[in-house]
Order: structure tokens, then sequence, then C-alpha cells
């Protein structure tokens, strides 16, 4: 779903699993995509998955910080990131996709939490 999005938005897509730098505390850094539209930054894209309740929703904040500070090291190789939530396990979607963390976490406002659907929607026409 989401790589015919991203193509259908006017967005190129890597290969899934780009490595771009190494993650806070140390060990390669890599996110399932990077997008990007003609002569523009890349978009860093990490998906989660959650069918059934579990420790993911634990990973949450640290992927955030993770990607903002993505973004902070790669001098202006990427300028946003997304978090995209699918899957019907998550207890705190709603809490994460509409801001919850914020108050929690600095310096992180070039990432965004969303669902799979409103990701996917927003792709497709380009609107990232």
């Amino acid at each position: 779903m989401v790589l015919p999005a991203l193509t259908h938005g006017g967005y190129s897509p890597e290969k899934p699993r780009t490595p771009i730098g190494t993650r806070l505390g140390g060990g390669r850094h890599f996110v399932d995509l990077v997008a990007h539209k003609p002569g523009g930054p890349g978009l860093l894209v990490s998906l989660k998955w959650q069918q059934t309740s579990g420790t993911a929703e634990q990973k949450v904040p640290f992927e955030v910080m993770c990607l903002a500070d993505a973004i902070r090291q790669s001098e202006g190789r990427f300028s946003r990131a997304f978090l995209v939530l699918g899957g019907n396990g998550w207890h705190l979607r709603k809490f994460f996709t509409e801001g919850g963390l914020e108050p929690f976490l600095n310096n992180c406002e070039d990432v965004a939490i969303m669902d799979l659907e409103s990701f996917v929607g927003r792709a497709n026409t380009g609107m990232l």
C-alpha cells in the first residue's frame, strides 16, 4: 500500500530498509523507506505494525527521537520523518497520532506519527 501511494503522489522511494546513519546509543539506523520528490530532500518513513497488544508501543518514543536525530545529523539530506502505525493492536494509537507525546519530547517537530490510512492518503496526493 505504501509504495504505490508514494509513487502515485510523485515521490521516488528508495529501496526498502535504507541505512541512514547511526542510531542514538550506537548501531546502524535503518528506516523502512526514504522517499524523494524531484530535487527535494528525502523523507524518512518508519513503518510499525502491531497486530496484537505487545511492546511496540513502548518503542514509539525512542523511534521518534532517533528519526529526529537522523534529520538533524543529515545536513539537509532529510527534511521530515513519518512514523506510520498500522494494525489493530495499538492501544495508544490515538494518543500517539493526536500529539500525546509532544509535551514529553523536545526537538522532534519534524517527525509526524500517523496511522497507516492517513499516511497512504497524504502520500497518494503528494501532501507529505
